[in-house]
């Protein structure tokens, strides 16, 4: 080996070292430049992942403040509006009372029978065949347009409720404005004048007649009452009734009582008895009744109703009978200090009806009443005029009511039936009168 080959190899040898390790360094810094530029990388992956994270924080946060928006303006419309059809009003000394009532239109159409301009039910008066009657005539009214105020006040620990009610049903033409309904409720006491306790209209077929039809009694009478409940199924209610029977010198108060149950949810009854002197000068006769009134649900929304009445001596509860007692020596149909009582009428009657509830707005019902009255010969031979007292009195009929709105009803009703006399008319010998019509309604509510 040379000197040559020796310097070279002395010369490459450093240069190899410094060749290797300058690479080193330079795969060291790279190394560490490759694991900055990663490192950085990575910070700006985190930077943009919490960015994208409060973004979607922000965008969460603005949904739940718009959905509590929301949630809450559709809970104000959802809200119930505050009651204020009724407003809560107070007399001078203090009572709450609420006003409310009626404006109702009814018309008729009589096409055979009656002998009388009105358009309400006049059964046991209604022409006999040929005999004045007043046929194809169109009648009608707003007398049965109503008023009525409800009021209640604080009296020591007990709740003083009362009710006062008109109508122009009075006079006998009936339009003239008349009480219906005046009383107060303390405790268990009625004091006033409301639907009789024995004649109660509760079990009636639904009718578009403001006077309802045969079998049926919307006797309102001046009473004391007394309700005793046994259970909250059964009550019996007692009263001191004033049937204002004009026939007789009345000295002493009709006695009644009520006996009322719910044997379910679907069936109620009431069984009822009333006692009642009749006095002429210095003859006295005792007027008795008893009546039985049933209600049933047979399936949700079909109702069945009947009523039945036995009575003898009395014409002042039962609406359409004859006259309770037959009087003799009257004067124009005055009691004289002659007259005495000849006789008393006694009858059975019955009424019964179907009401269906088809929807919300439309229901109707069929229904039938019927009476019938014991011949007494005593009593037949002691009236003034026989055609005018009847034997038999029966009435069919059908109606629809409609409501499309809460505070309107409309109703349109069927009604025939007939009546059959003691005695023929001297005119043609006919004993029957017939009552063939169609009623309407149309009520508004406030």
């Amino acid at each position: 080996m040379n000197t040559t080959q020796l310097t070279q190899k002395s010369i490459n040898k450093p240069t190899f070292k410094r060749t290797l390790m300058t690479s080193m360094i330079v795969l060291s810094l790279g190394g560490v430049s490759v694991a900055a530029q990663a490192q950085t990388q990575q910070q700006k992956e985190i930077e943009q992942l919490r960015q994208e994270v409060q973004a979607l924080r922000n965008m969460v946060e603005q949904q739940k403040v718009q959905t509590t928006q929301t949630a809450t303006a559709l809970a104000e419309v959802q809200r119930p509006a505050p009651v204020t059809s009724n407003p809560v009003m107070k007399t001078a000394k203090g009572a709450e009372f609420n006003l409310y009532g009626n404006v109702r239109f009814d018309g008729s159409y009589q096409m055979e029978g009656t002998s009388r301009d009105l358009p309400y039910n006049h059964i046991n008066a209604v022409a006999l065949k040929g005999n004045s009657e007043n046929s194809d005539r169109l009648r009608s009214t707003l007398a049965a347009t109503r008023l009525g105020l409800d009021f209640k006040t604080q009296a020591a620990d007990q709740e003083v409720k009362g009710k006062i009610e008109v109508d122009f049903l009075g006079g006998s033409n009936f339009d003239n404005l008349r009480i219906r309904h005046a009383y107060v409720n303390y405790g268990n006491w009625l004091l006033g004048q409301t639907w009789s306790n024995f004649a109660v209209p509760d079990y009636m077929p639904e009718s578009i007649d403001a006077l309802a039809l045969v079998g049926g009694a919307v006797k309102r009478t001046p009473q004391v009452r007394h309700t005793t409940k046994f259970s909250p199924q059964t009550n019996l209610v007692v009263a001191a009734e004033d049937p204002k029977d004009s026939t007789v010198n009345q000295r002493l108060p009709a006695l009644t009582a009520r006996l009322n149950h719910q044997f379910a949810d679907n069936f109620n009854i009431s069984a009822r008895a009333m006692g009642h002197e009749k006095r002429v000068n210095n003859d006295e006769e005792m007027a008795w009744g008893v009546g039985l009134g049933a209600k049933y649900d047979v399936v949700p929304g079909t109702t069945l109703k009947a009523d039945y009445y036995h009575v003898k001596g009395d014409s002042s509860f039962v609406s359409f009978t004859n006259s309770g007692v037959a009087v003799t020596n009257l004067n124009n149909g005055a009691i004289t200090a002659n007259s005495r009582i000849a006789a008393q009428s006694e009858f059975d009657s019955i009424t019964v009806g179907l009401t269906q509830q088809f929807n919300e707005k439309l229901r109707g019902t069929v229904g039938y009443g019927y009476m019938t009255f014991d011949e007494d010969q005593n009593y037949i031979d002691a009236l003034a005029d026989k055609t005018k007292a009847n034997k038999d009195l029966w009435q069919a009929w059908a109606n629809v009511f409609y409501s499309p709105t809460k505070p309107l009803s409309f109703g349109l009703e069927y009604v025939y039936g007939e009546r059959e006399a003691f005695a023929p008319a001297t005119v043609n010998g006919s004993k029957t009168g017939e009552d063939n019509r169609i009623n309407a309604v149309a009520i508004y509510n406030f």
